[in-house]
């Protein structure tokens, strides 16, 4: 195995793939204004992009990887960069939809690869720092990434931008293909393994609670920069930007420590996302304050992006339940609610909803995740008991062959 340096050129790709994501929600009204179609509609830019994103790794990893791991990332970058260079060169927005779900299968290719070959890099006791390393890549592209391209985009146009994102891709796709050692045991689950591990309770929970932290987080940062403007009249967004995505650094870096030295990833994701919601709810009100509206964004930012490592390290903890494949899974979760939330937040502001308000719905959903979660996990407890109680019934009738087998199922301290 390779050290956590080996990790680096997975976070440069997810660097570039993170700054492509986040920086659309700046650039819109550029957009917008110039394929003559409103910020709601150019927001479902947003929209295909994850979608493409949720789709791609389960439809064509599994057969990509039989090349390699590393062919199938150097291939995801080469479509995003082929994909983002299409975007800068649109002149209509039926172009801009479908080179923004190119490179959201692009970017649906590498990000779950990326974190199953950081895992397969280096030591178990590591991994929690190995995927905080990746995610902390991708939350970098927020904080470095996206104010130079909303920079760029002020005063050159957001084609200009688009090509700035372009050749970090290119950076990142040399990066991957003359600087990642060689990975074993990260080659992508088939298709129907991937189905497969949505027939375990404890996988299908995680997933469906990352879901929910989706809608909220990611819908909602989609439209950012109009609910900032009502919320706190602000002229630019790029600094609020900026401390949204120095939060969301913070969180996945921190995130990972935690994991290694609590062993506790259940419990910290479901406080993440408890305190997500509760940020999203003050948002509407932050602004009665000259620059509160930073302390929401600041931690927003900072469980929203921290929420994902314990979330991939419990599945990855559990290869007899998932491993890889749940882990693909979750990706595809995250940016379907991302993909869901985008698309119901354009709905909303298109239907007259005031975008001051747009983060109580996100609210709302995030505390139905921590509901979710929490009733679940009682629900799978029960199970669980009455499982035991019926083995040791049968052991205690037959002898004790049984008890072994039993204790194989006796779920972890940190699963739901």
């Amino acid at each position: 195995m390779g050290g956590t340096r080996a990790v680096a050129p997975l976070a440069l790709g997810s660097f570039a793939i993170g700054t492509d994501a986040y920086a659309m929600a700046g650039l819109l009204p550029g957009i917008g204004a110039d394929l003559h179609v409103s910020v709601p509609l150019a927001g479902q830019s947003v929209t295909a992009f994850t979608l493409c994103y949720a789709l791609a790794a389960p439809l064509f990893s599994a057969g990509l990887a039989r090349r390699g791991t590393r062919a199938l990332l150097v291939a995801a970058l080469v479509v995003f960069v082929l994909a983002n260079a299409g975007t800068a060169l649109t002149g209509s927005y039926a172009g801009l939809l479908g080179t923004r779900a190119l490179a959201g299968a692009g970017a649906g290719l590498f990000t779950p690869a990326a974190a199953t070959a950081a895992v397969a890099l280096v030591p178990p006791e590591r991994r929690g720092r190995a995927l905080g390393l990746v995610l902390g890549g991708m939350s970098a592209g927020t904080v470095l990434g996206v104010p130079l391209g909303l920079l760029v985009a002020g005063h050159s146009g957001w084609r200009t931008a688009r090509w700035l994102i372009t050749g970090l891709g290119l950076l990142a796709l040399l990066g991957v293909a003359t600087g990642l050692p060689a990975v074993r045991g990260a080659a992508a689950p088939s298709l129907r393994a991937r189905i497969g591990a949505l027939a375990r309770p404890r996988v299908t929970v995680v997933i469906a609670v990352t879901f929910t932290q989706t809608v909220a987080s990611l819908g909602l940062y989609t439209y950012l920069e109009p609910v900032l403007h009502r919320v706190a009249a602000v002229g630019s967004a790029v600094p609020h930007l900026w401390v949204w995505g120095i939060g969301g650094v913070c969180g996945s870096l921190l995130a990972g420590t935690l994991v290694d030295r609590t062993g506790r990833p259940a419990l910290l994701a479901v406080a993440l996302l408890g305190t997500l919601g509760a940020a999203l709810a003050l948002l509407p009100w932050a602004g009665t304050v000259p620059g509160l509206v930073l302390l929401p964004l600041l931690v927003w930012g900072a469980v929203g992006w921290a929420f994902v490592v314990p979330q991939q390290h419990r599945l990855l903890a559990r290869d007899g339940e998932g491993g890889a494949a749940a882990v693909g899974l979750n990706s595809s979760a995250t940016y379907l609610g991302g993909a869901v939330g985008s698309a119901l937040g354009g709905l909303a502001l298109a239907h007259g909803l005031d975008a001051r308000w747009l983060p109580l719905p996100a609210a709302g959903v995030a505390l139905a995740g921590v509901l979710f979660h929490l009733t679940a996990v009682r629900a799978l407890a029960r199970r669980d008991a009455a499982t035991g109680r019926r083995t040791a019934d049968h052991a205690h009738a037959h002898g004790t062959g049984a008890t072994a087998d039993a204790a194989a199922d006796v779920p972890e301290r940190n699963t739901p």
